[in-house]
């Protein structure tokens, strides 16, 4: 009589851990064991890379404090575990510098948790052993026979993970005064900086990149205006008209526009009074120094002419 062992006892137990793939920046991944621990991590495919630091707040938008700077952050793939953090409700986010100074920081985004998934295989019972198959059985219904008697580990597939596109990153714009850096501006706020501008100043706001604003302040042009004791005639010549030249003690010293002294009268006796223009070497502008006993009573310009 042919008998049959016992259907041996199995247990199996297989850990799965949810692995989290590495992004790549600017998008990165922060996860935690529920062990107060955050592990960020990253891929980088930027060219050259000066500076990459991860940053912590409890806030998403502001607050935040740089805890760590890589020693090497030309690195393909990194990472860093966050042991300090109060809780598990704090903000990361990474900074970023290239090689031509440009840099960037990244969303920020809070960890999720590293679930586990265990699979056991039911043991049979332990009276399995007294399960037996006589011997006039044949193998063909033997077999089908166990078969019948093998547990059922037939289970439900579960549905597959809803997959949630993770938003896109923030962006900021870098507002320059000529080669200066003045202030980084996140796009959301980019229509109300352009409108307060327009409203406020008078300055050009120019787009010279696709994240680089360059502001350039009005320059009023300059409106001339003739002195009323010093200016230039309709031929040429200049006037000078003192009408208190009676009773003060006038003096004027010429120039041209580079500073160098023409020609000077220590004092003007009488008004008005008249200085032909052959008296100046060339057309164009000239300054003058109009003194009032011995104080400076007014520096100004004017214009001689062509013949």
């Amino acid at each position: 009589m042919r008998k049959l062992a016992a259907l041996l006892l199995i247990l199996t137990c297989t850990l799965c851990t949810n692995s989290w793939a590495q992004d790549t920046l600017p998008k990165f991944s922060v996860v935690t064991k529920g062990n107060k621990k955050a592990i960020i991590s990253w891929v980088n495919n930027y060219p050259v890379v000066t500076q990459i630091s991860i940053q912590r707040s409890r806030d998403s938008l502001k607050g935040f404090v740089t805890i760590m700077s890589m020693a090497d952050p030309t690195a393909p793939q990194n990472g860093f575990v966050d042991a300090k953090a109060p809780d598990m409700n704090q903000f990361y986010r990474i900074f970023v510098v290239k090689n031509n100074g440009q840099f960037l920081f990244t969303q920020s985004k809070r960890p999720f948790f590293d679930t586990v998934k265990v699979a056991v295989v039911k043991q049979q019972p332990e009276n399995g052993h007294r399960v037996v198959i006589a011997e006039g059985v044949s193998e063909k219904q033997a077999e089908e026979i166990k078969e019948k008697l093998q547990p059922n580990t037939t289970t439900t597939t579960p549905p597959p993970p809803v997959v949630v596109k993770p938003p896109e990153p923030e962006k900021f714009y870098f507002v320059k005064k000529r080669d200066t850096l003045v202030a980084t501006i996140n796009a959301k706020e980019l229509k109300k900086f352009r409108d307060s501008m327009v409203t406020k100043t008078k300055d050009t706001m120019t787009f010279v990149g696709l994240d680089t604003i360059v502001l350039k302040p009005f320059v009023p042009k300059e409106v001339y205006k003739p002195s009323k004791f010093v200016y230039t005639e309709k031929d040429g010549n200049v006037a000078i008209n003192l009408p208190t030249a009676g009773l003060h003690k006038y003096s004027i010293k010429f120039f041209d526009m580079q500073g160098i002294p023409q020609f000077d009268i220590d004092e003007v006796k009488e008004s008005p009074l008249l200085i032909d223009k052959v008296n100046f070497l060339r057309s164009g502008w000239y300054k003058f120094e109009l003194y009032e006993d011995g104080k400076l009573k007014e520096k100004h310009r004017f214009f001689i002419p062509k013949d």
